[in-house]
This record gives C-alpha cells, structure tokens and sequence, in this order.
C-alpha cells in the first residue's frame, strides 16, 4: 500500500473518533474536538490526490479506496448533524426536514455512481473521480464541518445562545445557503457523470455464429 493510500486509510480510521466524539457529551468541548478531527479527515481527501498525481501514484485501488472514504465521511458528517439536535434557542438552527432530504439526494446520487463503478469494473474499466465531484465534495465538507461547528459553539460555548436573533439568523441563512448549494452539485455533478459514462450501460452484441457478421 503506497502514501496515498495509507492517507486514505486514514481518513476511514478517523471517522469513528468523529462519531464518538461528536455524541459523547461527557467529553469537555468534544464537539470542537470532532469538527477538528472531521475537518483534518477532509483535508487528507486532497492531500492524498495530490501527493498520488505528483509521484505518480495514482493506482485502481487508490482510485475505488478514495471515493469509497469520501462517501462514508460524508455520509457520517451528514447523519451528525441531523441525529444530535442542537438545544436552546438556536433549535431552528438545525433544519431537519431540509437536511434529511439533501441527505437522501446525496445518497441515491452516491448509490448511483456506485453502481456506474461497479458496472465499468465488471467491463475492465475504473471510472476515477471527476473534477466536479471534487468541488462537490469540497463544498459538502465545507458546509457540514459549518455545521458541526456552529453546534460546538453552542452546546459547548452557549456564546451563540446568548447572541442576537439577527446574529443567528444571519449564521442559519449562510448554512442554508451552502446546504442547498451542495446539494445541487451533487445532483448535477452526477447527472454530468452519468452522460460522460454512459457508454458504460451500452452492451456488445454477442454473435453465435459467423453468420450474424
């Protein structure tokens, strides 16, 4: 296993440190410390490409092991911020309803790519992440390492309690706006994906004889 996979290796080993960390309220300003440790995980997604493409690295399995790591952290920062609510005034800060669908969006897209993956890999073909699943994917762990954040400061702090309302919905408007804009991504980075692959789903016709030549 070459650097830029070990890094991957990594980012995968540090999700469950995310987890724990994030829903252990015992754990003194545990939510900082889990915002930090996801923000670092995110980090390793563009420090493992980078060192790949600069060294020559660049495998199949770096390939399959780097979104098979992204989706997973993804998916884990979304589910944190839908699963622990935020207490206090600040509640409505965290909208359920709108980031589970988001979520569902993410997913079906993610399950399809996947299944895209897997139908190339059967042909003998590995189907490497694109340049706008990776701005994708930056403003996800952009926005969700926002989220985790935000509710550090106010299940560990109370300093965004206390604020204005005008502050807070100031914070929530910018969230939003950043939930849906990667949402968006998501989907037309993935409908973007499917059009350039879609000679994937196209299947030779077998011949059974020399005649049907």
């Amino acid at each position: 296993m070459n650097l830029p996979n070990k890094i991957t290796l990594t980012r995968i080993l540090l999700i469950p440190f995310v987890i724990f960390i994030y829903v252990a309220s015992f754990i003194p300003y545990g939510r900082f410390v889990s915002s930090g440790l996801f923000m670092i995980a995110c980090y390793t997604d563009f420090l493992d490409g980078h060192i790949a493409r600069k060294r020559g690295l660049v495998t199949d399995l770096g390939k399959f092991f780097d979104s098979i790591a992204d989706k997973v952290l993804i998916m884990t920062g979304m589910v944190l911020i839908i699963s622990v609510p935020l207490r206090g005034a600040v509640a409505a800060a965290q909208p359920i309803i709108l980031t589970s669908i988001c979520m569902i969006i993410m997913l079906a897209r993610e399950f399809i790519i996947s299944a895209l993956r897997q139908i190339a890999a059967a042909k003998g073909k590995v189907l490497a992440a694109e340049k706008s699943g990776k701005i994708k994917a930056a403003v996800q762990d952009v926005t969700i390492s926002l989220y985790m954040l935000y509710a550090a400061f106010v299940a560990d702090t109370e300093l965004l309690i206390g604020a204005s309302n005008t502050a807070n919905a100031v914070i929530n408007i910018i969230l939003l706006v950043l939930l849906v804009t990667s949402t968006l991504l998501t989907i037309t980075s993935g409908i973007g994906y499917l059009v350039r692959n879609k000679g994937v789903f196209v299947e030779k016709k077998k011949y059974d004889n020399v005649e049907d030549l």
